[in-house]
Protein backbone atom coordinates (compact mmCIF):
# COMPACT_ATOMS: atom_id res chain seq x y z
CA UNK A 1 0.00 0.00 0.00
CA UNK A 2 1.33 3.79 -0.63
CA UNK A 3 -0.25 6.15 1.13
CA UNK A 4 0.70 10.20 0.33
CA UNK A 5 0.06 12.81 3.28
CA UNK A 6 -0.37 15.98 1.83
CA UNK A 7 -1.43 18.23 4.90
CA UNK A 8 -1.60 21.92 5.24
CA UNK A 9 -0.60 23.30 9.18
CA UNK A 10 -3.24 22.94 11.91
CA UNK A 11 -2.74 26.42 12.42
CA UNK A 12 -1.13 27.36 15.73
CA UNK A 13 -0.82 23.54 16.40
CA UNK A 14 0.50 21.47 14.30
CA UNK A 15 2.89 21.82 10.96
CA UNK A 16 2.07 20.36 7.69
CA UNK A 17 5.58 18.33 8.40
CA UNK A 18 4.28 17.08 11.55
CA UNK A 19 0.48 16.26 10.76
CA UNK A 20 2.09 14.04 8.11
CA UNK A 21 4.85 12.20 10.12
CA UNK A 22 1.87 11.57 13.18
CA UNK A 23 -0.31 10.10 10.44
CA UNK A 24 2.47 8.23 8.59
CA UNK A 25 3.01 6.42 12.02
CA UNK A 26 -0.32 6.01 12.35
CA UNK A 27 -0.48 3.84 8.72
CA UNK A 28 2.26 2.07 9.35
CA UNK A 29 1.23 0.93 12.79
CA UNK A 30 -1.48 -1.05 10.72
CA UNK A 31 0.30 -1.80 7.60
CA UNK A 32 3.60 -2.14 8.46
CA UNK A 33 4.62 -2.52 5.05
CA UNK A 34 3.00 0.61 3.66
CA UNK A 35 5.36 3.28 1.64
CA UNK A 36 4.22 6.68 3.16
CA UNK A 37 5.36 9.73 1.30
CA UNK A 38 5.29 12.99 3.41
CA UNK A 39 4.48 16.00 1.62
CA UNK A 40 4.24 19.12 3.53
CA UNK A 41 1.90 21.94 1.77
CA UNK A 42 1.13 25.21 2.86
CA UNK A 43 -1.04 28.15 0.90
CA UNK A 44 1.16 30.74 0.48
CA UNK A 45 1.19 31.49 4.44
CA UNK A 46 3.35 30.14 7.23
CA UNK A 47 5.38 26.57 6.29
CA UNK A 48 5.47 27.78 2.72
CA UNK A 49 9.52 28.44 2.43
CA UNK A 50 9.75 24.96 4.48
CA UNK A 51 7.47 23.39 2.22
CA UNK A 52 8.97 23.63 -1.20
CA UNK A 53 12.38 23.92 0.31
CA UNK A 54 11.71 19.94 1.47
CA UNK A 55 9.89 19.03 -1.35
CA UNK A 56 11.94 20.67 -4.21
CA UNK A 57 15.46 19.68 -2.23
CA UNK A 58 16.30 23.34 -1.99
CA UNK A 59 18.59 25.27 0.06
CA UNK A 60 17.60 28.35 3.20
CA UNK A 61 19.19 31.57 3.08
CA UNK A 62 19.03 33.81 6.74
CA UNK A 63 18.73 37.43 5.97
CA UNK A 64 18.78 40.09 8.79
CA UNK A 65 15.54 42.64 8.15
CA UNK A 66 13.82 45.42 10.02
CA UNK A 67 10.89 43.40 11.37
CA UNK A 68 6.70 44.63 11.30
CA UNK A 69 7.51 46.86 14.52
CA UNK A 70 10.89 48.51 13.58
CA UNK A 71 13.07 46.24 14.62
CA UNK A 72 16.25 44.27 13.09
CA UNK A 73 15.10 40.47 13.22
CA UNK A 74 16.50 37.15 11.43
CA UNK A 75 14.11 35.96 8.46
CA UNK A 76 14.64 32.58 6.72
CA UNK A 77 14.46 32.51 3.08
CA UNK A 78 13.93 29.52 0.98
CA UNK A 79 16.14 28.94 -2.86
CA UNK A 80 14.82 26.27 -5.12
CA UNK A 81 16.88 25.33 -8.38
CA UNK A 82 15.20 24.20 -11.55
CA UNK A 83 16.92 22.79 -14.27
CA UNK A 84 17.42 25.03 -17.57
CA UNK A 85 16.78 28.28 -15.25
CA UNK A 86 19.23 30.44 -15.47
CA UNK A 87 19.68 30.92 -11.41
CA UNK A 88 17.50 29.71 -8.04
CA UNK A 89 14.28 31.64 -7.79
CA UNK A 90 13.44 33.01 -4.23
CA UNK A 91 11.00 31.79 -1.88
CA UNK A 92 10.00 34.80 1.18
CA UNK A 93 7.24 33.88 3.24
CA UNK A 94 5.61 37.28 4.15
CA UNK A 95 4.66 35.55 8.20
CA UNK A 96 8.49 35.59 8.83
CA UNK A 97 9.03 39.24 7.30
CA UNK A 98 6.42 40.51 8.94
CA UNK A 99 4.32 38.36 10.33
CA UNK A 100 1.44 38.39 12.72
CA UNK A 101 2.58 36.02 15.55
CA UNK A 102 6.24 38.30 15.39
CA UNK A 103 4.10 40.80 17.13
CA UNK A 104 2.69 40.25 20.97
CA UNK A 105 -1.03 40.44 20.78
CA UNK A 106 -0.90 43.45 23.41
CA UNK A 107 1.14 45.51 20.65
CA UNK A 108 -0.57 44.63 17.87
CA UNK A 109 -1.84 48.27 15.84
CA UNK A 110 -1.54 48.86 12.25
CA UNK A 111 -0.58 52.12 12.32
CA UNK A 112 3.10 51.01 14.07
CA UNK A 113 3.59 48.24 11.64
CA UNK A 114 5.47 48.01 8.00
CA UNK A 115 6.23 45.87 5.29
CA UNK A 116 9.88 47.27 4.75
CA UNK A 117 11.31 43.70 5.61
CA UNK A 118 10.36 42.54 2.71
CA UNK A 119 11.96 45.03 0.41
CA UNK A 120 15.15 44.80 2.51
CA UNK A 121 14.95 40.79 1.79
CA UNK A 122 14.09 41.49 -1.94
CA UNK A 123 17.23 43.94 -2.46
CA UNK A 124 19.58 41.82 -0.43
CA UNK A 125 18.41 38.98 -2.66
CA UNK A 126 18.78 41.22 -5.96
CA UNK A 127 22.46 41.84 -4.64
CA UNK A 128 23.04 38.30 -4.98
CA UNK A 129 22.13 38.17 -8.35
CA UNK A 130 18.49 36.58 -8.04
CA UNK A 131 16.01 37.75 -10.52
CA UNK A 132 13.02 35.21 -9.75
CA UNK A 133 10.65 35.53 -7.04
CA UNK A 134 7.74 34.10 -5.30
CA UNK A 135 6.27 36.12 -2.18
CA UNK A 136 3.54 33.70 0.14
CA UNK A 137 1.40 36.63 1.62
CA UNK A 138 -0.48 34.96 4.42
CA UNK A 139 -0.45 36.08 7.84
CA UNK A 140 1.00 39.37 7.61
CA UNK A 141 1.11 42.32 11.07
CA UNK A 142 0.52 45.12 8.47
CA UNK A 143 -1.99 47.19 6.49
CA UNK A 144 0.05 49.69 5.01
CA UNK A 145 -1.01 48.94 1.58
CA UNK A 146 3.16 47.59 0.70
CA UNK A 147 4.28 51.10 1.62
CA UNK A 148 6.93 50.53 3.66
CA UNK A 149 8.06 47.60 0.89
CA UNK A 150 8.11 50.09 -1.39
CA UNK A 151 10.22 52.51 0.39
CA UNK A 152 12.86 49.97 1.09
CA UNK A 153 13.23 49.27 -2.57
CA UNK A 154 13.22 53.18 -3.49
CA UNK A 155 10.45 54.36 -3.79
CA UNK A 156 10.14 57.60 -2.18
CA UNK A 157 6.83 59.03 -0.05
CA UNK A 158 7.20 62.59 1.45
CA UNK A 159 4.16 64.61 4.03
CA UNK A 160 3.35 68.28 2.80
CA UNK A 161 6.29 70.27 4.49
CA UNK A 162 8.13 67.81 2.67
CA UNK A 163 9.21 64.93 5.51
CA UNK A 164 10.60 62.12 4.37
CA UNK A 165 7.77 58.91 5.70
CA UNK A 166 8.82 55.48 6.58
CA UNK A 167 6.29 53.50 5.71
CA UNK A 168 4.17 52.27 8.74
CA UNK A 169 0.67 51.91 8.56
CA UNK A 170 0.15 55.82 10.44
CA UNK A 171 1.83 57.01 7.42
CA UNK A 172 -0.82 56.24 4.98
CA UNK A 173 -2.53 58.94 5.77
CA UNK A 174 -0.10 62.02 5.83
CA UNK A 175 1.45 61.01 2.04
CA UNK A 176 1.14 64.19 -0.12
CA UNK A 177 3.71 63.03 -3.19
CA UNK A 178 4.94 59.94 -4.16
CA UNK A 179 9.02 59.66 -5.93
CA UNK A 180 8.51 56.24 -8.03
CA UNK A 181 12.15 56.92 -10.30
CA UNK A 182 13.89 55.21 -7.15
CA UNK A 183 12.50 52.04 -7.22
CA UNK A 184 15.09 49.35 -7.88
CA UNK A 185 15.66 49.08 -11.57
CA UNK A 186 16.99 45.69 -11.20
CA UNK A 187 13.17 44.71 -10.64
CA UNK A 188 12.12 45.59 -14.15
CA UNK A 189 14.20 42.49 -15.21
CA UNK A 190 12.98 40.28 -12.34
CA UNK A 191 9.76 37.95 -11.92
CA UNK A 192 7.93 38.00 -9.06
CA UNK A 193 4.94 35.87 -8.35
CA UNK A 194 2.35 36.80 -5.34
CA UNK A 195 1.68 33.53 -3.92
CA UNK A 196 -1.45 33.92 -2.03
CA UNK A 197 -5.39 32.11 -1.84
CA UNK A 198 -7.20 35.36 -1.02
CA UNK A 199 -9.21 37.11 -3.80
CA UNK A 200 -10.22 40.87 -1.99
CA UNK A 201 -9.22 43.96 -3.84
CA UNK A 202 -7.07 46.69 -2.00
CA UNK A 203 -10.40 49.01 -0.94
CA UNK A 204 -14.44 48.38 -0.27
CA UNK A 205 -16.41 46.58 2.13
CA UNK A 206 -14.04 43.26 1.08
CA UNK A 207 -11.06 44.96 1.11
CA UNK A 208 -7.19 44.87 2.77
CA UNK A 209 -8.48 47.09 5.74
CA UNK A 210 -12.25 46.45 6.44
CA UNK A 211 -11.85 42.28 6.13
CA UNK A 212 -8.42 41.68 7.73
CA UNK A 213 -7.55 45.26 9.98
CA UNK A 214 -9.49 43.76 13.09
CA UNK A 215 -7.30 40.90 13.67
CA UNK A 216 -4.33 43.20 13.52
CA UNK A 217 -5.35 45.39 16.10
CA UNK A 218 -7.39 47.86 14.16
CA UNK A 219 -10.38 49.46 16.09
CA UNK A 220 -13.41 50.34 14.22
CA UNK A 221 -12.82 53.50 13.96
CA UNK A 222 -9.04 52.71 13.20
CA UNK A 223 -10.20 51.08 10.20
CA UNK A 224 -11.95 53.54 8.92
CA UNK A 225 -9.51 55.84 8.86
CA UNK A 226 -7.20 53.21 6.91
CA UNK A 227 -9.50 52.53 4.34
CA UNK A 228 -9.68 56.45 3.53
CA UNK A 229 -6.05 56.69 3.52
CA UNK A 230 -5.52 53.67 1.55
CA UNK A 231 -8.19 54.70 -0.86
CA UNK A 232 -5.85 57.92 -1.24
CA UNK A 233 -2.37 56.17 -1.23
CA UNK A 234 -4.14 54.13 -3.96
CA UNK A 235 -4.95 56.76 -6.27
CA UNK A 236 -1.08 58.66 -5.65
CA UNK A 237 0.38 54.80 -6.56
CA UNK A 238 -2.05 54.58 -9.61
CA UNK A 239 -1.13 57.84 -10.42
CA UNK A 240 2.70 57.87 -9.88
CA UNK A 241 3.24 53.93 -11.80
CA UNK A 242 0.34 54.65 -14.42
CA UNK A 243 -1.89 51.82 -13.80
CA UNK A 244 -4.43 51.01 -11.84
CA UNK A 245 -4.44 47.43 -9.76
CA UNK A 246 -6.85 48.00 -6.46
CA UNK A 247 -9.43 46.06 -7.66
CA UNK A 248 -7.48 42.96 -8.83
CA UNK A 249 -8.26 40.01 -7.11
CA UNK A 250 -5.52 39.50 -4.64
CA UNK A 251 -4.58 42.81 -3.92
CA UNK A 252 -5.72 43.42 -0.78
CA UNK A 253 -3.69 39.83 0.75
CA UNK A 254 -1.22 40.96 3.96
CA UNK A 255 -2.61 44.26 4.62
CA UNK A 256 -2.20 45.45 0.39
CA UNK A 257 1.17 44.04 0.01
CA UNK A 258 -0.21 42.50 -3.22
CA UNK A 259 -1.10 46.00 -4.47
CA UNK A 260 1.96 47.05 -4.31
CA UNK A 261 3.70 44.23 -5.71
CA UNK A 262 1.54 44.34 -8.59
CA UNK A 263 2.84 47.99 -8.79
CA UNK A 264 6.14 46.17 -9.50
CA UNK A 265 4.96 44.28 -12.07
CA UNK A 266 4.42 40.95 -9.78
CA UNK A 267 1.59 38.32 -11.17
CA UNK A 268 -0.93 36.60 -8.57
CA UNK A 269 -0.72 32.67 -8.65
CA UNK A 270 -2.82 30.53 -6.14
CA UNK A 271 -0.37 29.97 -4.01
CA UNK A 272 -1.94 26.63 -2.69
CA UNK A 273 -1.90 25.51 -6.47
CA UNK A 274 2.14 27.03 -7.45
CA UNK A 275 2.67 24.53 -4.25
CA UNK A 276 1.14 21.63 -5.49
CA UNK A 277 3.32 22.20 -8.88
CA UNK A 278 6.16 23.18 -7.13
CA UNK A 279 6.46 19.44 -4.82
CA UNK A 280 5.37 17.62 -8.43
CA UNK A 281 2.26 16.30 -6.41
CA UNK A 282 0.70 15.03 -9.36
CA UNK A 283 3.51 12.57 -9.85
CA UNK A 284 3.66 11.37 -6.53
CA UNK A 285 0.22 10.60 -6.48
CA UNK A 286 -0.31 8.91 -9.34
CA UNK A 287 0.58 5.23 -7.87
CA UNK A 288 -1.08 5.92 -4.34
CA UNK A 289 -3.80 3.76 -2.96
CA UNK A 290 -4.79 6.94 -0.95
CA UNK A 291 -4.02 10.64 -0.04
CA UNK A 292 -4.73 11.75 3.06
CA UNK A 293 -5.03 16.25 3.31
CA UNK A 294 -6.20 17.92 6.46
CA UNK A 295 -6.10 21.73 7.95
CA UNK A 296 -7.26 23.06 11.26
CA UNK A 297 -10.95 23.40 9.93
CA UNK A 298 -12.83 22.30 6.63
CA UNK A 299 -16.18 23.62 6.19
CA UNK A 300 -18.15 25.12 3.03
CA UNK A 301 -15.45 27.55 2.61
CA UNK A 302 -12.72 25.22 2.03
CA UNK A 303 -13.99 24.32 -1.21
CA UNK A 304 -12.93 28.50 -2.45
CA UNK A 305 -9.34 27.35 -3.58
CA UNK A 306 -8.36 26.19 0.22
CA UNK A 307 -5.63 23.75 -0.09
CA UNK A 308 -6.84 20.62 0.94
CA UNK A 309 -9.48 20.96 -2.10
CA UNK A 310 -6.54 21.52 -4.22
CA UNK A 311 -5.20 18.42 -3.30
CA UNK A 312 -8.48 16.68 -4.31
CA UNK A 313 -8.63 17.93 -7.48
CA UNK A 314 -4.84 16.77 -8.02
CA UNK A 315 -5.95 13.73 -6.68
CA UNK A 316 -9.38 13.11 -8.88
CA UNK A 317 -7.17 13.95 -11.58
CA UNK A 318 -5.12 10.95 -11.13
CA UNK A 319 -8.07 8.53 -10.18
CA UNK A 320 -6.84 8.19 -6.60
CA UNK A 321 -8.99 8.18 -3.52
CA UNK A 322 -8.67 11.10 -1.48
CA UNK A 323 -9.83 11.75 2.16
CA UNK A 324 -10.04 14.87 4.60
CA UNK A 325 -8.70 14.98 8.38
CA UNK A 326 -9.28 18.59 9.98
CA UNK A 327 -9.01 19.57 13.63
CA UNK A 328 -12.66 20.16 12.85
CA UNK A 329 -15.87 20.38 10.51
CA UNK A 330 -18.61 22.91 9.76
CA UNK A 331 -22.19 21.89 10.75
CA UNK A 332 -22.99 21.90 6.62
CA UNK A 333 -20.80 20.53 4.91
CA UNK A 334 -22.38 19.97 1.14
CA UNK A 335 -20.27 20.04 -1.73
CA UNK A 336 -16.48 19.75 0.62
CA UNK A 337 -18.07 15.91 0.69
CA UNK A 338 -18.40 15.56 -3.35
CA UNK A 339 -14.77 16.37 -3.23
CA UNK A 340 -13.94 13.58 -1.21
CA UNK A 341 -13.89 9.80 -0.05
CA UNK A 342 -14.64 10.64 3.00
CA UNK A 343 -14.45 13.43 5.56
CA UNK A 344 -13.66 13.09 9.33
CA UNK A 345 -13.01 15.68 12.24
CA UNK A 346 -10.23 13.78 14.53
CA UNK A 347 -11.88 15.27 17.29
CA UNK A 348 -13.44 12.67 19.58
CA UNK A 349 -15.74 14.50 22.07
CA UNK A 350 -16.95 18.14 23.44
CA UNK A 351 -13.23 19.72 24.40
CA UNK A 352 -11.66 23.10 24.65
CA UNK A 353 -9.78 24.40 22.10
CA UNK A 354 -6.94 24.71 23.81
CA UNK A 355 -6.98 21.39 24.86
CA UNK A 356 -7.75 20.60 21.55
CA UNK A 357 -4.81 22.53 19.91
CA UNK A 358 -2.29 20.54 22.33
CA UNK A 359 -3.48 17.55 21.34
CA UNK A 360 -3.60 17.66 17.82
CA UNK A 361 -0.58 15.52 16.83
CA UNK A 362 -2.12 12.93 19.37
CA UNK A 363 -5.47 13.36 17.83
CA UNK A 364 -4.72 12.95 14.69
CA UNK A 365 -2.52 9.91 14.82
CA UNK A 366 -5.29 8.14 16.91
CA UNK A 367 -7.68 8.91 14.02
CA UNK A 368 -6.10 7.48 11.21
CA UNK A 369 -4.93 4.79 13.03
CA UNK A 370 -8.54 3.93 13.44
CA UNK A 371 -9.33 4.78 9.81
CA UNK A 372 -6.87 2.45 8.52
CA UNK A 373 -7.95 -0.16 10.84
CA UNK A 374 -11.34 -0.25 9.15
CA UNK A 375 -9.87 -0.40 5.84
CA UNK A 376 -7.41 -3.20 6.90
CA UNK A 377 -10.74 -5.35 7.87
CA UNK A 378 -12.81 -4.06 4.62
CA UNK A 379 -10.08 -6.01 2.63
Amino acid sequence: MKVVLAFDSFKGSLSSEAAGRAASRAVRSVFPDASCDVIPLADGGEGTVAAVVEAADGSYATLQVTGPLGKETPATIGLIHKEKAEGPTAVLEVASLCGLTMVPESERDPYRTSSKGVGEAIIQLLDRGIRSFVVGLGGSATNDGGMGMLAALGASFTDRAGNRLLGYGGDLASIASIEWSGIDSRLKESAIKIATDVSNPLCGPTGATMVYGKQKGASPEQQASLERAMTTYADRIEGAAGSSWRLAPGAGAAGGLGFALLALGGEVVSGARWLIDAVALRERIRDADWVITGEGRSDNQTIYGKLPVQVAAAASETGTKCMLLSGSLGDELGELEERFDGCFSIVKAPVALEACMEQAEELLEQTVRQLFRLLRAAR
